[in-house]
């Protein structure tokens, strides 16, 4: 069985460092900038986290020979960087029954395509599934235990890429047939764990981390219903599970890029400094874009859009969101 991780970022070394005894040959394929020498040399990086690779895994930038003879293709670019990579495995001669896995959560602009829809729109006949949960690379590295949902609408392949990438004790993988749901949760609360930081940083309380969380997952799921999710996978692993992993730690990049939103501080300078992307930066356009294509409100959302591409100040932007027209509170089941 051969396991080939497209993405040499934090997450996707994380991925192949996790899975790498489940897999008799584990390739990495990064573009050549990308690529250390540290990495190359001595399957080692350190920065933004440490991670030193097993002597099997294999590093390279040809990304035919990195997926030729793979059963399973983990793509962990950026959502950005997706239908480019689509193109290039499509050159690069993928086969259907290869199984690619998505692990990237975000929305793509300004297409508004999820990342199934982005993918399947390069390679319509590939065997697809989704991954995603509350996955803190630190954490997973660190040998603490979490879960994920593996989504596919063809469930014998979901079955497949659990069986072969659950990590016993470590990481435990739940199957889910609902894509859309398991896309959407994993890609809007981003933006709502940027919120969170934001509120941190201002040092606004528990209560008000409790409400944000709260009126942010009521937004998730008016948008993803409304899309053609499924509510209760919603409050499942890629959905609650993974809001509430990346809303209350400072590990999370999408926390960060909020809590230095919330110290003042503009959002080129963040995104430089943090060296890294944060798909919640971009998703908080895509969330307030479908939510007016859908006519649905999203507050929470349409604050951190304010608070990264204009010039509101944190004050203003809590008194924006406290002083809107009372309503009801709404009820999903």
């Amino acid at each position: 069985m051969k396991l080939t991780v497209i993405g040499a970022g934090c997450w996707g070394l994380t991925l192949a460092w996790l899975l790498t005894d489940n897999f008799d040959d584990v390739t990495v394929w990064g573009r050549a900038q990308d690529l250390s020498e540290d990495l190359l040399k001595n399957k080692h990086t350190s920065k933004p986290l440490e991670v030193q690779l097993a002597d099997k895994v294999e590093i390279t930038s040809d990304l035919a020979s990195a997926i030729k003879d793979a059963d399973i293709i983990l793509n962990v670019v950026a959502t950005s960087g997706t239908r480019d990579v689509c193109e290039n495995l499509k050159k690069a001669g993928i086969k259907k029954e290869q199984i690619l896995v998505n692990a990237s959560k975000g929305i793509e602009l300004p297409s508004l395509m999820r990342m199934s829809e982005v993918i399947k729109s390069v390679l319509p006949d590939q065997n697809l599934a989704i991954l995603s949960g509350p996955t803190l690379a630190k954490e997973v590295l660190a040998g603490k235990p979490t879960a994920a949902s593996v989504a596919s609408d063809d469930m014998k392949i979901a079955e497949f890429v659990q069986k072969y990438c659950n990590v016993p004790g470590r990481f435990r993988l739940y199957t889910n047939s609902d894509v859309i749901g398991v896309e959407l949760g994993g890609s809007l609360k981003n933006v709502i764990a940027i919120a969170s930081g934001f509120a941190h940083a201002m040092n606004l309380g528990d209560n008000c981390t409790g409400t944000l969380l709260t009126r942010g997952m009521a937004e998730i799921v008016r948008v993803s219903i409304n899309l053609g999710a499924n509510p209760s996978t919603l409050y499942g692993l890629s959905g609650m599970g993974d809001l509430i992993a990346t809303c209350s730690s400072p590990m999370s990049r999408n926390y960060t890029v909020g809590y230095m939103l919330g110290q003042g501080k503009k959002i080129d300078d963040i995104l430089r400094e943090l060296g890294s992307v944060a798909e919640g930066v971009k998703t908080s356009k895509a969330i307030c874009e479908l939510a007016k294509k859908l006519d649905i409100e999203v507050p929470v959302s349409n604050a951190i859009y304010e608070a990264v591409y204009t010039d509101i100040t944190p004050k203003e932007l809590l008194d924006k969101l406290m002083n809107r027209k009372l309503k009801e509170e709404e009820r999903y089941v």
